[in-house]
């Protein structure tokens, strides 16, 4: 019986095994940061080590995997942990990627810019149109190219 206990948590920790999603929701599925300050897990449980701290509320995370209580995220940098559920919230944002960009006011690159976003800046999706997201940058409201950001999926168009 100790061997099939020791078989299972290897399982868990490599992330071979997982129960069935725990919430009826789609995995994977963007969420962001609910808490100023996030342990992320090694493992789904408070037994296992805190391997480091997200210290960015509102930060988008993708959800890659449920067990019970616990949601298996991934960043915009490709870190992954575990952190129980009760620290992510529905609200989708935004990073923006690589280089700074140019928030636009309409959905075309002729239309006048709002402002320019450094890589690492995030903002609140509003939704997306094709190619193009409407974003809420610390007030500032204005359009981004799809592929300048992480926190949206290609079929993606509202938002909550």
């Amino acid at each position: 019986m100790k061997q099939i206990y020791i078989c299972l948590l290897i399982m868990v920790i490599s992330g071979k095994i997982l129960a069935e999603p725990s919430s009826n929701m789609s995995v994977p599925r963007f969420a962001s940061l609910r808490a100023k300050s996030v342990n992320v897990h090694v493992g789904p449980g408070t037994n296992y080590p805190t391997e480091w701290t997200f210290v960015r509320q509102g930060l988008p995370v993708e959800i890659m995997a449920e067990f019970d209580t616990w949601r298996q995220i991934r960043d915009w940098q490709g870190t992954r942990g575990w952190v129980h559920k009760s620290l992510l919230c529905g609200k989708r944002t935004a990073v923006i990627l690589q280089k700074q960009r140019k928030l636009f006011k309409e959905p075309n690159e002729a239309s006048r810019t709002l402002a320019h976003l450094d890589p690492g800046v995030m903002g609140k999706l509003i939704e997306c149109r094709n190619d193009w997201c409407r974003v809420d940058v610390q007030g500032h409201k204005g359009w981004l190219k799809r592929k300048c950001i992480w926190g949206v999926y290609p079929h993606e168009e509202k938002f909550k």
